[in-house]
């Protein structure tokens, strides 16, 4: 019984070293440690707000734009979570973002796509990972697309209620759970190191708990 409870104990404090190495991306009121890039010159003030803790993003019918990390990272853990507050939307997380502009708004980088019903998604803009050839999806003339389908279906909950992305960049393998569902494992991504963005695009979306473990 002794050896059993040392046991637990030692778990207890291994747990809470490792909830200890999570550090929050977004203080809940400020955009510290962030900035904003938007197209056509477009208020940011009025798209990307905080309220009680929230990033609320008013983008439908508005202009497009990130939000961005000021700090690269690499080989790390990054958490959050989205609903969509009226409507079934599109949007995205950037990761291993450099150069702006690379497709329109969009800068260089992999995105995990967040749209509506396609959660978990990669979307290449201007960089490249491999996934099974079966998840490569077909453009309109039926040559491969920028896009890799996810996994899973069903993963997402219900419009309003608020649903939990993890993603694992490590090296050059990205993983990603939707909800503690695994919907798309990618490797020898072409880049492992970068900025991590948000994207309002065209829909009202909100964001919070942002936090990464390195």
């Amino acid at each position: 019984m002794k050896h059993l409870i040392i046991g637990l104990l030692a778990g207890m404090v291994s747990l809470g070293f490792a909830e200890e190495d999570w550090k929050p991306l977004f203080d809940g009121k400020s955009f510290s440690g962030w900035t904003i890039e938007m197209k056509d010159a477009a208020s940011a003030e009025t798209i990307w707000t905080i309220n009680d803790g929230i990033i609320v993003v008013n983008g439908k019918d508005q202009a497009p734009g990130v939000l961005r990390t000021e700090k690269s990272y690499t080989n790390y853990e990054l958490e959050f979570q989205w609903r969509w507050p009226n409507a079934p939307g599109n949007s995205g997380c950037l990761i291993h973002t450099s150069s702006p502009k690379e497709i329109s708004i969009w800068p260089k980088s992999i995105e995990v796509q967040l749209f509506s019903g396609n959660a978990g998604d990669f979307w290449l803009i201007g960089e490249n990972i491999e996934v099974n050839d079966s998840q490569i999806a077909p453009d309109k003339k039926g040559k491969p697309s920028r896009r890799r389908l996810n996994l899973t279906d069903n993963s997402e909950k219900p419009l309003g209620e608020w649903n939990t992305m993890r993603i694992i960049a490590k090296d050059s393998t990205v993983e990603v759970y939707v909800n503690g569902e695994l919907v798309n494992n990618g490797w020898n991504s072409s880049v492992n190191s970068g900025a991590i963005c948000l994207q309002a695009e065209k829909a009202d979306v909100q964001f919070r708990n942002i936090r990464i473990k390195e």
